[in-house]
């Protein structure tokens, strides 16, 4: 089934999405602040993390629904067509920029937006897990 809007209407509607400043990210800074984490808020870094953790930790705040978590059960709640499509593109990015910031040595770390909203504390702990190993070697 086609998008039931118009291409011009799409564009306007996801004009309006914000992709930087979400709830998520502010939680995600506020924690990394009061934990006296250093980083680079949205780094001009290749797949634009929302956070590069110095020194080398590029971090992402994903959405559920834009990112496609549980996949196999979105899918079937989606038309098929637009929002398929796009959140299977989504992913597939989401994969193509884990690799390359992998590959040019950068530790990536995902977090789904209910991590953050319900154990922010969990996060930070990874966080700080992987700074010590850093730091370590």
């Amino acid at each position: 089934m086609p998008d039931v809007f118009t291409k011009e209407k799409r564009s306007q509607i996801m004009a309006r999405i914000k992709s930087k400043g979400s709830k998520i990210e502010l939680k995600m800074k506020e924690a990394l602040d009061k934990n006296g984490i250093e980083y680079e808020y949205q780094p001009e870094l290749f797949g634009k993390p929302d956070f590069l953790i110095m020194p080398n930790i590029a971090l992402f705040c994903d959405s559920s629904f834009w990112h496609g978590r549980n996949w196999k059960k979105l899918v079937t709640q989606l038309k098929e067509g637009y929002w398929q499509n796009h959140i299977r593109k989504n992913k597939e990015r989401d994969v193509t920029v884990t690799k390359t910031l992998t590959k040019q040595g950068y530790t990536v770390l995902r977090f789904w937006d209910d991590e953050i909203t319900k154990d922010i504390d969990g996060c930070i702990e990874k966080i700080q897990e992987i700074l010590s190993r850093i730091k370590t070697h």
